[in-house]
């Protein structure tokens, strides 16, 4: 061991589990080193680059010979870019979801940040031309948030009972300055809304700001137009990934100076700092755009719930369909529930009929008694939402002769033909092939190709055929890809040009469209049968929120439902007992098997070329794991639901526990060893020896190498493929 005064210990964005030991610059004053502060950036070598990185602490000493440690290049910040209390936050982060801390800073910090080497600091990058506070996405300019200056408008909202009480409970806690965490339960149509803007006015005559996150970045545009209207003076900002660099530093910097004082983002808007913290709110909280599905993979609500705690503000949940998770929380009251069980105003819930599909004509997908109860909607003018989850023109493309159909060669997956492309695409590795002239069977070589089953393309082009000289928009992720032009759709929609709207999971959440009158989903069978424990919450939620985009305003709606299964009991407790009564069902049941919300569940996805090395790699994890700790369930290793995925078998270990801390526990222990089993991880050679004595971090990498396979950790799994 090698003694000397002072060390910085830095985090490298690095899929490597450690973190690495450096000298001061050359030049810089050892009286001066005691002043750095954890989170500040530096620029280091790191074998043949040059990286970013970030101090961790100040340390005495170091396993590493002196010979081998290299002085660190440039000091970048004279403070830390994050608050303490977000510090603490992605500490925390990196523990919970075992992720190395040098990639987490990487990831939630602006990508202007993390580049240009010359004008690498905040104040070089303000003082440029390249960036300005003209340039920040922010709706308006006015600062100044006291009290006198906080100026409202629409404030003859009618505020029913139940508004009013959930209002004045969150109110006591805010005037309280205080961490607690609220669920507004809430029917579609109720106001929740309302009731975020409500209890945001006193947050901001206290001078302090207010982060909402919507699910969807289609959202944002309506849910800014209606802060806006509300709070003309104050300057509200957009944080999503949508936004160019320039604009997404913007953002940030306009938050954490406190110029913004509303903040309007999706799930990565989360690690924002802000300079005066006052409530976050999470608008439709069970959706599952909120956990992240790669690199790292967390859970933006279960964070903003520990962010409130660390910056003792209160944390507001919403929804109309909350989590199961959050149902056995507030049960437990963890969460102070809220009811809201009335729509505002004098909109009533719209009745849900089931269109037996076995007994009915089809037309082109659609039942005759569905195409009747359009026509009717129609001539009453009203507009139609009509919701099918399956974007392009046909999901299947089959030999009508033998059967063949047409299937990706990197993925166990059919590819989806798409008509505006003519191209056929696959849907889970962004796969593109020509349409093929014959049968792809070797022994057939017909003509016979036939498109099979129907897409939000497709529908799109047998509407005006069946009703001629009505106009339709189709809202999905293939016609919203150019910027703006989603709210040029919606503008079409809410004028009333569009008459029949036509979309997927974009179109199904967070929306008020007041004169949809009636609301048509098919395709919902594939949902019913699902191997997926949480595949029934998510279809109920699903139906739910589509659902309620009928009779939002004076006018009364409808909901059809097209199925081959009418008597299916999640259907019917649905139609005749609402969502309460499916969530009590399905926690009964969920509680007998000892699933989540009752116990804490860890996926370990393995990939390979060679389906035997991840199964391989996956089996010594599981014997570590029974070494260690026999009373933590690991389920498999199996082959996943899609086996090959971009032309890699895949593979997965399931950890299932009743306690949380000893699951972690195994976690931390498993990661570790994962590394040690196959050591062909890419370091820099000159750091290598730099590597030896560096304190592991309890941390993994979901794009991790090692050796001839690559494997990831999903905490608190959404997803079980």
């Amino acid at each position: 061991m090698n003694k000397k005064d002072q060390f910085i210990r830095v985090a490298i964005p690095s899929p490597l589990h450690q973190y690495f030991d450096y000298l001061p610059p050359e030049n810089f004053s050892p009286a001066h080193t005691s002043s750095l502060q954890f989170g500040s950036r530096v620029l280091a070598p790191f074998g043949t680059r040059q990286v970013i990185g970030f101090i961790l602490a100040i340390v005495s000493e170091t396993n590493v010979p002196l010979s081998k440690i290299k002085h660190i290049i440039q000091i970048l910040d004279d403070k830390p870019l994050w608050p303490k209390e977000i510090l603490e936050l992605l500490k925390w982060t990196s523990n919970y979801y075992h992720y190395p801390l040098g990639e987490i800073f990487n990831q939630v910090l602006p990508p202007f940040l993390r580049k240009h080497p010359d004008q690498i600091t905040i104040q070089k990058i303000r003082r440029s031309k390249k960036t300005s506070k003209a340039t920040i996405p922010i709706v308006t300019t006015n600062v100044n948030t006291t009290a006198a200056n906080i100026h409202t408008s629409e404030q003859n909202f009618t505020i029913n009972q139940h508004q009013q009480i959930a209002i004045d409970t969150i109110l006591r806690t805010i005037n309280k300055k205080s961490f607690k965490t609220f669920l507004i339960d809430g029917v579609t149509g109720s106001g929740k809304t309302e009731v975020y803007l409500k209890i945001i006015a006193p947050v901001l005559e206290q001078g302090k700001q207010a982060l909402i996150l919507v699910p969807e970045i289609n959202l944002t545009p309506q849910t800014v137009e209606r802060f806006a209207k509300r709070f003309p003076t104050i300057t509200t900002t957009i944080i999503h990934s949508q936004l160019n660099t320039k604009e997404r530093f913007n953002s940030w910097l306009a938050t954490k100076e406190g110029r913004a004082a509303i903040i309007i983002g999706t799930r990565s808007a989360i690690f924002t700092p802000m300079l005066n913290p006052g409530i976050i709110i999470i608008d439709e909280e069970h959706d599952q755009s909120f956990k992240q599905q790669s690199n790292l993979r967390y859970s933006a609500r279960d964070l903003s719930i520990m962010r409130g705690k660390l910056e003792n503000i209160p944390i507001v949940l919403g929804s109309a369909t909350p989590s199961l998770e959050s149902f056995v929380n507030a049960t437990r009251q963890r969460y102070v529930s809220l009811q809201l069980p009335e729509r505002a105003g004098d909109a009533i819930h719209p009745p849900i009929h089931l269109i037996d599909m076995r007994n009915q004509k089809i037309i082109d997908g659609l039942a005759i008694g569905l195409i009747e109860a359009i026509e009717r909607h129609l001539k009453q003018q009203g507009q139609i939402l009509i919701f099918l989850n399956c974007r392009g023109y046909a999901p299947i493309l089959l030999c009508n002769s033998c059967g063949w159909i047409a299937d990706c060669n990197n993925c166990d997956a059919h590819l989806t033909l798409h008509r505006k492309t003519q191209k056929l695409h696959c849907h889970h590795c962004g796969a593109i092939y020509d349409i093929p002239q014959i049968c792809g069977n070797d022994n057939c070589d017909k003509k016979s190709l036939y498109a099979l089953g129907l897409g939000t393309e497709k529908l799109e082009s047998i509407v005006p055929k069946l009703f001629p000289g009505i106009t339709t928009v189709r809202i999905d992720s293939d016609t919203t890809n150019c910027k703006g032009i989603i709210n040029k759709m919606l503008a079409t929609i809410y004028s009333g040009e569009s008459k029949i709207l036509i979309g997927t999971q974009m179109l199904a959440k967070g929306h008020h469209f007041p004169n949809v009158t009636m609301v048509a989903i098919l395709n919902v069978d594939n949902g019913l049968f699902s191997s997926d424990f949480r595949a029934s919450e998510h279809l109920a939620q699903l139906i739910m929120q589509v659902s309620g985009r009928a009779g939002r305003a004076e006018r009364p709606g409808e909901v059809y439902i097209q199925t081959h299964h009418p008597h299916h009991p999640l259907l019917q407790r649905l139609i005749q007992h609402g969502y309460h009564s499916f969530a009590q069902a399905a926690l009964r049941e969920r509680s007998e098997a000892a699933l989540p919300p009752f116990s804490h569940l860890a996926l370990m996805r393995c990939e390979s070329k060679n389906k035997e090395h991840a199964l391989a790699f996956l089996t010594a994890m599981k014997d570590e794991g029974l070494k260690l700790n026999q009373q933590i369930k690991i389920l498999g290793p199996t082959t996943a639901p899609m086996e090959r995925k971009a032309g890699f078998y895949q593979a997965q270990l399931l950890f299932q526990s009743i306690n949380r801390a000893t699951l972690q526990q195994l976690l931390a222990h498993l990661v570790k060893r994962a590394h040690e089993l196959k050591t062909t991880a890419t370091t820099d050679n000159n750091q290598s020896n730099n590597s030896k004595n560096n304190v592991a971090n309890s941390s993994n990498t979901n794009s991790k190498k090692v050796g001839n396979i690559k494997w990831s950790l999903d905490v608190d799994p959404i997803e079980m493929g």
